[in-house]
């Protein structure tokens, strides 16, 4: 994963950017400020005209010059005047120069303060030659620091604002990140309780970072999960009452075959009661179907199945029911139509489709299949003319043990459209049904199209 696409990286970058540039702003403004007006030592105007003095005896104009840049780079415009002329160049504002020559003939120290935040000092001092000359020095403050101590304080500033605004920004940073987290821990601890409707519904305002993604993500897997546990929870009681049926006659079938004096009568108690364990096999076999199918479908299961083909297949299968029950099937699957998927499995689900179209179709009438491609997909169609389904029973109709109003026209458990659901998921399609119009149901299971196949 490219970390610069993670939105969380790039605010936690950011962030740590701006963290910085923020402190490098401020932290050297205030510490400037903090060295002028607060640290700072008085100046010595005598000793800066000493200085100067022996700069200009030793070096002359040169060296005077060079010590006046290295006051400037101090913050202190300086250089000495000779018979009311500065030794280097040297400029002032329009009211100072009106007045500095007033300062100059007065023949002591002097400072003032021209405006807020300016001062001026004029200091005499005698030179090497024994001739007297003037030091001006201009300065917006009349204190300051060694280069070495301000230099000191100003790291020191900068590193507790550092850490001050760091700490501020990592706080803000840090807190936005715990609180999903601990929305998510406390959601888990829930969940681990057993309280399975916890959901985090986190939303961070701006939305989609990789917190708020995998909040979302919890919620689905305990919706999925909540919706698993209701659904075992449901098949449980469901199968709980089936079995309790059977076994209940089964039990009373032997109890009348063991008091039975008549040979033929217990006979036909066995009978009865080996028609009770074969309806409890089979229901048990859908049950582990029903079980197997909702972990998936397993790679190495998958193949190439021309639907066409398999369809005609179980249509020639169920023939010999159909025609015994005097129902007439009609198939129109033909061509190749070609989806990814175990045959097996989809062979199931089309016989359960189908044979659930025979059990309500009344005689005389018809079933009809019909194999297409439609939207890119391949759809598989049962159509019988039988009673239908009331509409408010079509969105149970495929809810396992599920058996509606019209159950006692036909035998079952109600497993069969549940695997027909369970085949198409694992097969990344779906199954509907409708009420068809003249009367019957058509139940439609559409399946994605094996790669670029498309049948005629």
């Amino acid at each position: 994963m490219n970390p610069l696409r993670s939105s969380l990286y790039r605010r936690l970058l950011i962030g740590f950017c701006v963290a910085n540039l923020v402190v490098l702003f401020i932290g050297g403004s205030l510490a400037q400020r903090f060295i002028e007006y607060t640290t700072a030592v008085e100046i010595d105007w005598s000793a800066l005209a000493r200085d100067a003095s022996h700069a200009y005896d030793t070096g002359g104009g040169r060296e005077l010059a060079e010590w006046s840049r290295e006051q400037h780079r101090e913050g202190i415009e300086a250089t000495l005047f000779e018979d009311g002329r500065p030794l280097t160049p040297f400029r002032v504002g329009p009211t100072m120069l009106r007045d500095l020559p007033s300062w100059l003939a007065a023949g002591h120290d002097v400072l003032v303060q021209p405006r807020p935040g300016l001062y001026l000092a004029v200091q005499p001092v005698q030179g090497a030659d024994g001739r007297t000359r003037q030091l001006v020095a201009l300065s917006r403050t009349h204190t300051r620091l060694h280069q070495h101590t301000r230099q000191t304080i100003l790291l020191a500033v900068q590193a507790m604002l550092s850490l001050l605004l760091i700490g501020v920004i990592g706080w803000w940073i840090a807190r936005s990140v715990a609180r999903p987290v601990a929305a998510l821990r406390e959601a888990t601890r829930r969940m681990a309780a057993g309280e399975l409707s916890t959901r985090v519904h986190w939303k961070n305002g701006r939305g989609r970072d990789e917190l708020a993604q995998l909040a979302g993500d919890f919620d689905a897997m305990a919706e999925r999960i909540e919706a698993l546990v209701a659904h075992d929870r449901g098949v449980l009681q469901d199968l709980s009452h089936e079995l309790r049926s059977p076994l209940a006659r089964l039990q009373l079938l032997l109890d009348f075959a063991r008091r039975s004096e008549d040979p033929a009568e217990a006979a036909g108690y066995f009978a009865r009661a080996e028609q009770e364990i074969e309806r409890l096999d089979r229901m048990t076999g859908e049950m582990l179907a029903l079980s197997r199918l909702e972990g998936g479908l397993p790679g190495d299961q998958r193949e190439s199945v021309d639907l066409s083909e398999l369809v005609r297949h179980v249509a020639g299968q169920a023939a010999l029911e159909a025609s015994t029950r005097g129902v007439a099937l009609s198939c129109d699957a033909i061509g190749s139509v070609r989806v990814d998927g175990s045959a097996q499995l989809l062979e199931r689900a089309i016989d359960n489709l189908l044979g659930n179209a025979l059990k309500f179709s009344s005689a005389g009438g018809t079933v009809e299949l019909r194999v297409r491609t439609v939207d890119s997909e391949a759809e598989f169609s049962v159509r019988d003319h039988g009673p239908g389904v009331p509409e408010a029973e079509l969105a149970s109709l495929f809810r396992p043990f599920f058996r509606g109003s019209n159950a006692g026209r036909a035998e079952g458990q109600g497993l069969g459209l549940g695997i027909v659901q369970r085949v198409a998921r694992v097969h990344g399609g779906q199954v509907t049904a409708r009420n068809a119009e003249g009367g019957g149901l058509d139940v439609c299971l559409r399946l994605p199209l094996a790669g670029g196949d498309i049948g005629g």
